[in-house]
């Protein structure tokens, strides 16, 4: 297994890619501490994970736009493991808009949590990890990243983890600290359910898979990156998006 024996923590983990990402990382072999601000939906997710009871996946309550709350979530997965070797940023959420639709609330409700929030979650992870002399940081990003109509938030958002990755792998790396990120295409998840048909198709036909990704695909990738079959892969963004920008 990939990840025997390895600690990681997975926000946004209770449902959609992020659970997948925890299910992956467990049949890896990895202890997953998932965090989510849904905590019925959380705790459901890490019990059905769980391959013994008490063992394997745990749950604490997180808000990655609340820096209490950070602390808290952090706290507990040191408590429970004295370690933390991975951290996945997988958080987020849209508002979508127009320009001239998007208020001031809804550009700063994405941002908070989308670009913040990652912030906010490595700088809390990051001291630990430096400790360890060694660590991976994944975070979520976006094809959306390089600009898509209607989401000035989301793009911005997501435009700006990559340049985080960037950043933290060059500052990062003497500590034996790994800093990717993963940019999916549209996934077949709660988020996009409301797509409208006809966008739908438009998207499916632009992509030369002729599909949406599966989240377990887009775990599969997490998988890879955390693993150490990418032990020299630091500052990149990998691609997960079934050849739509071809």
């Amino acid at each position: 297994m990939k990840l025997n024996g390895k600690v990681a923590i997975v926000t946004g983990g209770a449902q959609g890619i992020g659970e997948a990402i925890a299910r992956r990382f467990v049949d890896e072999g990895a202890t997953v501490v998932i965090g989510d601000m849904n905590e019925e939906l959380g705790l459901a997710t890490a019990i059905k994970l769980q391959r013994k009871p008490g063992e394997d996946a745990f749950f604490h309550q997180l808000n990655v736009a609340d820096k209490h709350s950070i602390v808290s979530f952090v706290n507990y997965a040191l408590y429970l493991f004295g370690r933390i070797d991975i951290l996945i940023n997988n958080a987020g959420i849209i508002k979508d808009g127009l320009l001239v639709d998007m208020s001031d609330d809804d550009f700063d409700a994405v941002i908070n949590v989308n670009l913040r929030g990652v912030k906010r979650m490595t700088g809390a992870v990051v001291p630990t990890m430096i400790a360890q002399k060694s660590g991976v940081i994944l975070s979520a990003s976006s094809m959306v990243a390089e600009g898509n109509i209607g989401q000035t938030n989301y793009a911005a958002s997501k435009a700006g983890v990559e340049s985080m990755t960037r950043t933290w792998a060059g500052e990062l790396g003497r500590y034996g600290i790994r800093v990717n990120a993963v940019a999916p295409g549209i996934t077949d998840t709660t988020m996009v359910a409301g797509i409208p048909d006809k966008t739908r198709e438009y998207y499916i036909k632009r992509t030369p898979l002729e599909r949406y990704a599966r989240p377990e695909e887009i775990a599969a990738a997490y998988a890879f990156l955390a693993s150490e079959e990418a032990s020299f892969i630091t500052g990149t963004v990998l691609d997960v998006n079934g050849g739509l920008r071809v």
